[in-house]
């Protein structure tokens, strides 16, 4: 049975959690429903687009601007590499060569006879979607993402430190009363969960929590520590924004 706790958090010991793991763009659903995942399993990718580069080739080459097509070496949705040369120009003659070389590795996007400009789109950025947690792909959404079901523990904090992550969940103090410093969270806390029942010390060391692989920090109220320390793995969600020391029970 789940309790609420202020504001509005939650702490359950069983629970059939779903999550929705959803590409920024659309692309490519890698997993199909009834399958089974790990927290590190790649279930979508995709590609964002590269940045835009602008080379103002006419500048570059003492052109006009509606001269720069008549220029160019590579025509738009070419594909150019970084230190190529993308158009040329001659002067005194024939004697004198310029160059304009590409800044980027990617395509052009765009020749303007207006401006004299020439955007140059950087290669893609992959993107992969992990399933987060274990658990069984219920629902597929094409070309967008899915849907992950799981039955387990559920606590919900108030903050974490860093993004996403996963790892077994570890008690490092015996009780809520105790403050979490930084002597508590060594080399064993590397890859897992530190948890405990209040908030970290003011004292904590910011470099301590750095070289302990992302540990989150769950401001919660007391739940039996033998539930908790059964659970491998568990699922540590993070709440609304900060706000006071949840009440007791």
């Amino acid at each position: 049975m789940g309790h609420a706790y202020t504001p509005g958090l939650k702490v359950t010991d069983h629970l059939v959690i779903t999550k929705k793991r959803i590409l920024p763009l659309k692309g490519e659903v890698l997993v199909k429903v009834g399958g089974a995942v790990g927290p590190d399993t790649v279930v979508a990718r995709t590609h964002l687009p590269g940045p835009v580069e602008p080379v103002n080739v006419a500048n570059i080459l003492g052109l006009a601007p509606s001269d720069v097509p008549a220029h160019m070496l590579k025509k738009a949705g070419e594909a150019v590499k970084a230190g190529e040369a993308i158009a040329t120009a001659t002067s005194f003659f024939g004697l004198f060569k310029s160059e304009c070389k590409a800044k980027v590795t990617g395509t052009i996007e765009n020749i303007s006879s207006i401006t004299g400009q020439v955007l140059l789109r950087g290669e893609p950025m992959p993107v992969e979607v992990k399933a987060y947690l274990p658990g069984e792909v219920v629902e597929v959404f094409s070309k967008e993402g899915v849907a992950i079901q799981v039955a387990g523990a559920f606590v919900q904090g108030i903050f974490g430190i860093s993004g996403e992550t996963h790892g077994e969940l570890k008690i490092v103090v015996p009780d809520r009363k105790a403050v979490l410093t930084d002597t508590l969270i060594d080399s064993s806390c590397n890859g897992s969960l530190p948890m405990k029942w209040a908030w970290f010390s003011s004292s904590s060391s910011a470099d301590t929590l750095r070289s302990t692989n992302r540990p989150i920090s769950l401001r919660i109220n007391s739940i039996a520590r033998s539930t908790l320390a059964g659970l491998t793995p568990a699922l540590t969600d993070h709440g609304p924004g900060p706000g006071p020391p949840p009440s007791e029970l």
